[in-house]
């Protein structure tokens, strides 16, 4: 084994929508370098499983949180509890997001689903980077005190006429992470995912309906099939590690050529 292999031992990584999906991925990918773990959810059932199943096989501590990311008194409960568990917080995956279920146009779209998903996708994020950032600029570690990585979506530039709220949320995301990378420089990097179409919770683990989803919009993958966790984990694993010290505000996309 290398010496950098467990170049997250003693430090600590917190993952919002850590139950499943791209959060539940990171987890474990995160436990096997060293680090401990705070995984938030809303889901309480699944939340406990992942959290049993990542300390079982990685022998890492893991501390689930039930909380919703949109109310802003859940989110200040959560940070504090989680500086409360662990020693320091040096990754944030700030992954948390629901969709439109509905495949409504933007004329269609209903208030309430609107606010909804402009609470969880921008407004959670927002929420859970200022309850926590105060606490990591101090920590003492070099040369970076901690990384940020947002989950945004390739949907933010391939602006689906059946995603419209969730595709601007995830272009705010954008923004966003850009805007905390210029404020935490030097001692803390942002930087933002662009998963495409990938099996998972927020399509309801359903390749059917990212199917269906790809039909209405005119969409072909050129690389020729559906994303996985693990295409975004590696991406992400690399985002945390110290091979991206000197990379900040930027975005990456992992959508199998979608974008091209």
């Amino acid at each position: 084994m290398s010496a950098n292999d467990k170049y997250l031992e003693g430090k600590g990584a917190l993952i919002t929508g850590g139950a499943s999906g791209f959060g539940r991925g990171a987890a474990y990918a995160l436990a096997e370098k060293g680090a401990d773990l705070v995984l938030v959810d809303i889901n309480e059932e699944l939340l406990e499983e992942t959290s049993k199943k990542v300390a079982q096989k990685t022998g890492r501590k893991v501390v689930p949180i039930l909380c919703d990311v949109s109310k802003s008194d859940q989110v200040k409960s959560m940070a504090k509890q989680a500086y409360e568990e662990l020693d320091n917080i040096f990754v944030v995956f700030n992954n948390a997001g629901i969709a439109d279920q509905s495949l409504r146009p933007i004329t269609k779209v209903k208030e309430v689903d609107w606010d909804r998903l402009m609470d969880v996708n921008l407004k959670g994020q927002w929420l859970v980077m200022n309850s926590l950032l105060r606490k990591m600029k101090k920590q003492p570690f070099e040369p970076l005190a901690g990384k940020v990585i947002c989950t945004s979506s390739l949907g933010a530039f391939t602006l689906s006429p059946v995603l419209p709220a969730y595709c601007i949320s995830k272009v705010g995301v954008i923004a966003m992470a850009k805007i905390f990378a210029k404020e935490l420089a030097p001692k803390i990097t942002v930087n933002s995912i662009l998963p495409g179409f990938h099996t998972t919770g927020i399509y309801l683990n359903s390749e059917d309906l990212i199917k269906t989803m790809m039909k209405a919009g005119n969409i072909t993958l050129p690389l020729g099939r559906i994303g996985t966790v693990d295409d975004v984990v590696n991406l992400f694993m690399f985002l945390v590690s110290p091979a991206s010290d000197y990379i900040t505000g930027q975005y990456f996309i992992v959508g199998g050529g979608l974008h091209i």
